[in-house]
């Protein structure tokens, strides 16, 4: 599966919980109902997973995932109103220190919002 499809696919699943459950719930709430419906889909699925931040080729501390899928896709979580230009930026730098090159920022609230994030800037495909 290429990381295009892995990722419409783990949105569709946001998609679903939300549409099942609505807003209203904490995070933690959000996170265990998508790691069910990620899981049901047929997907790795790995829950608060310690990913190992390095610095100079030497571990500095732990990154716990939200959700690690299928060991590409970081998906953080936020149970929130508004996503904030933070949210991001703390992706993306989970993203650099894990070498994970792929994310997603997930907001529940009273629509789901979804923001895809690489490790490294990636021109865009249009010409």
């Amino acid at each position: 599966m290429t990381i295009d499809d892995l990722t419409e696919k783990a949105i569709g699943c946001a998609y679903r919980v939300h549409n099942e459950m609505g807003p209203g719930f904490l995070e933690k709430v959000y996170e265990n109902a998508l790691l069910i419906e990620l899981s049901e889909a047929g997907l790795s699925v790995k829950q608060q997973h310690p990913i190992p931040v390095l610095y100079h080729g030497q571990v500095v501390g732990d990154y716990f995932a939200d959700l690690l899928v299928e060991d590409r896709l970081v998906v953080e979580l936020k149970a929130i109103l508004g996503l904030a230009k933070e949210h991001e930026v703390q992706l993306v730098h989970y993203l650099t220190a894990t070498g994970v090159e792929n994310g997603l920022l997930i907001k529940f609230g009273p629509s789901v919002q979804v923001k895809r994030k690489f490790r490294q800037y990636k021109k865009s495909k249009r010409p």
